[in-house]
């Protein structure tokens, strides 16, 4: 794996990382107000944050400072990326020392964007108690709600693999009774989930014949991965890590360790499934049988469930009790899942003419239907792997997962983003997906409005309208950033160089 030996390019602190620091900052003193803090923790009485969370003007202000951090770092953002694909940042170095500028404010603020991380920990304080997370809801343990558990989520069993279940049964345990101190342990593992993405990403771009820099600046420099993976400390940072590990590793030939990394990654969250398949259609190698390709998943799912087997043993828990809670995060309606706000634009509409509240039944087969194109759709991905490599067919399942589930979170975009990054971009597609991100963006900045469930009242309406108008005008400032969203003669794409490297990359993989 490429190793970080060179210093950044020259002004590379004033022009890309200061101003990245500076949102990052404002956002973390931000987030004293509008972020999450269980109610059992002792930094609740302090006066600077009783004021800042209660009280209108102390909330005003905080949630200001988050949408100017999140304005500041999207244009800091898209200046970066003018230059790598201008060809102007030269060392891949300028890209993660800039990151890591950017990320240092956010690491000592409280949980924003999402409170899923004090769930991690009461489930690890489920299983130490004695009880299995896949059979019980962490509303069966004492003070759950004062740990600052989403009551959402408290009767739900966890649909998180045995990996991570170890993982939050370790961090219950060094925390002992303070999940303000275990989201900080949470937020250490999204970030070694970070870093494995940074570690993968100049060897996968180059093995697609991709410039190193331009996929590490979309593809794990940009604002969701800071919102999503540093500040709100998403277990997803560490499954997408080892996602990109596992790819690497079979892209160097070792097929038995990637597909073992694989399964460590299905062991954080199930829908890592989707590499095993195409990890054994790089061992099977160019123009391989349908024998020699069933030949090799076979093995892949033997050595899977081997390493699943042993990783439940040590968690004590069943190896397929996540099968039955999948369906938990799918209790939430989302209106940016495709599927379920299909459903609910058939029946809302049908209640209110009076004609019988059939939201539930329409919501249900329309996410039938994404369910049955879903299958289709990975199906295909795998079965005719022609005209793509393997790492390209893993990011396509993953976006369709995203596009056919029964709900979508904004940082459900990471897990494709990273590897769509290092096979290729074109114009057209850089746009797309810079335009993606800023909107995901605004959507994650106009939740955080509040800390409480009132996302619909007037004054966080009125805050995601600001929010939305701050960071549009801040995407067209210049007329660089203009050209980078809306295009012009002179944009660059982020495709192989040369059709060799394009074959090249292919010949390593499948063609």
């Amino acid at each position: 794996m490429p190793k970080l030996r060179v210093s950044p390019d020259p002004g590379w602190f004033g022009l890309y990382a200061l101003p990245g620091f500076l949102g990052s900052l404002f956002i973390a003193v931000g987030a004293l107000g509008v972020g999450w803090f269980p109610l059992s923790a002792d930094i609740l009485q302090w006066n600077l944050i009783n004021f800042v969370q209660t009280e209108t003007i102390g909330l005003a202000l905080t949630r200001s400072f988050v949408v100017v951090g999140a304005a500041l770092i999207l244009q800091a953002w898209l200046i970066v990326g003018i230059d790598a694909l201008h060809g102007k940042i030269l060392r891949i170095e300028t890209i993660y020392f800039s990151l890591l500028a950017w990320a240092l404010p956010l690491l000592a603020a409280p949980p924003l964007f999402s409170r899923d991380v004090y769930s991690y920990f009461m489930q690890g304080k489920l299983q130490l108690a004695g009880k299995n997370p896949y059979e019980s809801g962490v509303a069966v343990v004492p003070g759950w709600f004062q740990s600052g558990v989403d009551p959402l989520w408290g009767d739900s069993p966890t649909p998180y693999g045995p990996v991570f279940l170890l993982i939050e049964k370790a961090v219950a345990a060094i925390s002992q009774d303070s999940s303000l101190a275990g989201s900080y342990l949470f937020r250490l593992t999204s970030v070694i989930g970070v870093l494995l993405i940074c570690w993968s990403i100049p060897y996968l771009a180059k093995s697609h014949g991709v410039n190193p820099v331009s996929a590490a600046w979309i593809g794990v420099m940009n604002p969701l991965v800071l919102m999503h993976f540093v500040a709100g400390s998403h277990n997803d940072a560490l499954m997408v890590g080892l996602v990109c590990i596992s790819m690497a590793l079979g892209l160097r030939g070792h097929f038995v360790s990637g597909v073992v990394v694989a399964t460590l990654a299905l062991g954080i969250k199930p829908v890592a499934i989707v590499l095993l398949p195409f990890l054994a259609l790089i061992a099977a190698g160019s123009g391989a049988s349908l024998m020699r390709r069933m030949k090799y998943s076979a093995i892949s799912g033997a050595i899977a469930l081997s390493t699943l087997f042993i990783t439940s043993a040590v968690a004590q828990t069943g190896p397929f009790g996540w099968i039955g809670s999948l369906s938990t995060p799918g209790t939430v309606k989302s209106w940016l899942s495709p599927t379920t706000a299909l459903g609910l634009l058939i029946g809302e509409p049908i209640r209110l003419l009076g004609f019988g509240n059939v939201v539930d039944a329409s919501v249900s087969i329309t996410r039938l239907l994404g369910s049955v194109l879903l299958s289709i759709v990975l199906v295909l991905l795998v079965i005719r792997p022609q005209g793509r490599s393997a790492t390209r067919g893993v990011a396509l399942s993953f976006a369709a997962l995203v596009a056919f589930g029964p709900v979508v979170q904004p940082w459900y975009l990471l897990w494709s983003i990273p590897l769509l990054a290092v096979t290729g971009l074109s114009h057209k597609q850089i746009r797309i997906m810079v335009l993606v991100i800023a909107a995901f963006t605004i959507h994650g900045i106009a939740n955080s409005s509040a800390t409480a469930d009132t996302f619909l009242e007037l004054s966080d309406g009125i805050a995601m309208i600001l929010a939305g108008i701050t960071l549009g005008l801040v995407m067209l400032a210049s007329t660089a950033e203009r050209s980078l969203i809306l295009g012009d003669s002179a944009e660059q794409d982020m495709l192989p160089t040369t059709p060799t490297e394009i074959e090249s990359a292919k010949e390593r993989e499948l063609a």
